[in-house]
């Protein structure tokens, strides 16, 4: 079983209920209602999906998604161009209300600005493209109106911390946090969606390696088997003392009371400044330690690819999404300095003088050969002459005494 944090799938089967009891959409039109009831119910069997999106049934978080987001669309459309369906729009009226979104010029009821407005425009392009593919089955060719529009991204603001920053986090925040903070710091696992769902039995090697399951990753994402390098004790005395079974989860929190208490705690220990990142201390939220643990581990791993396995990335821009290289060291040497031919001809004198060197040792020890054989010689000489030195002697010694 996997846990739903934010209970996606009872707001969505409670809001399909709704609106089948009411029969529409309430404060859309008729038209806009129909429309958006059949596309997101299409979702979620998985059935007229475009061409270039995957294919399969929408998850629970993607639907409540696509509902919210439709009826908001189709009632700013309304009452923007006084239409009566979403399949009215031409190209210029859908480019131009976007654009207008983007400057400023169109805002929210509060007045405020649209942050996200790539995450509009993602909707609407799905929307329009099943559309094309509902009609195309009845023989109907319909334009698409949303090839003009810029789907460039707006980069969210996040909250940096270095890992001294969350060092003294878990030094100076409640004993039950400082495990939590230390682990998805260290495992930069997906929260809360991943984070709930680990059991005690998905860690092996006596707490220094976990199993983040298949079937808790996100989708589009992968399992995978990584190393605790900085909270495996923690997490062995936490599951000790709490006293937890085999199959038990682990993180058993309530998301919104959890991140309430950590911007509190980083506020009261770091202010209100903007970190590097451009989002405040006291907006901190477990999303933002994915991205912390990310900027911890890009300099440290030696390769890309185990850094997106450790994450659960199949594609690499995924790195300096999560990064923007905050708390990158410029590691270069004066080794790296020297080029391929230098380095080359550097090593072709190296290897020249190893050459040199051992002609020069070789020439040194037959010369040492030559010393000893020498000495030897001289020695032996010397003891023949004192010998025949001693047999001269004798026989003078002999002709005497006659």
């Amino acid at each position: 079983m996997k846990l739903d944090p934010y209970n996606h799938k009872e707001k969505y089967m409670k809001w399909k209920e709704e609106v089948k009891e009411a029969g529409c959409v309430e404060g859309i039109s008729k038209a806009n209602s129909d429309l958006t009831l059949r596309y997101v119910f299409d979702m979620e069997v998985g059935i007229n999906v475009s061409a270039k999106s995957v294919k399969g049934a929408r998850s629970y978080i993607r639907l409540n998604n696509l509902k919210q987001r439709m009826i908001f669309l189709s009632k700013r459309f309304e009452e923007y161009y006084s239409i009566e369906s979403l399949t009215d729009l031409t190209e210029i009226q859908v480019v131009t209300y976007f654009a207008k979104i983007r400057s400023g010029e169109i805002r929210k009821m509060d007045g405020g600005v649209y942050k996200s407005v790539i995450d509009f425009i993602q909707i609407f392009k799905s929307f329009w493209h099943w559309y094309m593919k509902v009609s195309k089955k009845q023989g109907i060719k319909i334009l698409d109106i949303t090839e003009e529009l810029d789907c460039s991204k707006e980069k969210p603001d996040w909250v940096y911390l270095n890992e001294a920053q969350v060092r003294k986090m878990c030094d100076k925040g409640k004993h039950k946090y400082k495990v939590f903070i230390m682990f998805l710091f260290d495992t930069g696992i997906r929260a809360p969606t991943e984070l709930m769902n680990i059991k005690v039995s998905d860690f092996y090697e006596d707490f220094k390696e976990l199993n983040i399951r298949t079937e808790v990753a996100k989708k589009g994402s992968f399992g995978r088997k990584i190393k605790l390098m900085l909270c495996s004790e923690l997490v062995k005395d936490f599951i000790k003392e709490k006293g937890l079974k085999n199959d038990d989860f682990v993180f058993q929190i309530c998301p919104t009371v959890v991140n309430r208490y950590l911007k509190r705690l980083a506020k009261r220990l770091f202010g209100e400044e903007k970190t590097l990142a451009g989002q405040k201390y006291s907006d901190l939220t477990m999303y933002d330690f994915r991205h912390c643990s990310c900027c911890y581990w890009l300099p440290r791993y030696k390769s890309e690819s185990a850094l997106k396995f450790r994450f659960g990335w199949k594609k690499s821009d995924k790195i300096h999404y999560y990064s923007e290289m905050l708390g990158m060291r410029d590691t270069i040497s004066e080794d790296d300095m020297l080029v391929d031919v230098t380095k080359t001809e550097l090593e072709n004198r190296l290897l020249k003088t190893e050459k040199d060197y051992e002609i020069l040792k070789e020439e040194l020890d037959a010369i040492r050969k030559q010393s000893e054989i020498m000495k030897r010689l001289v020695g032996e000489n010397f003891g023949n002459m004192g010998r025949l030195a001693n047999v001269i002697g004798n026989e003078k010694i002999f002709v005497v005494g006659e």
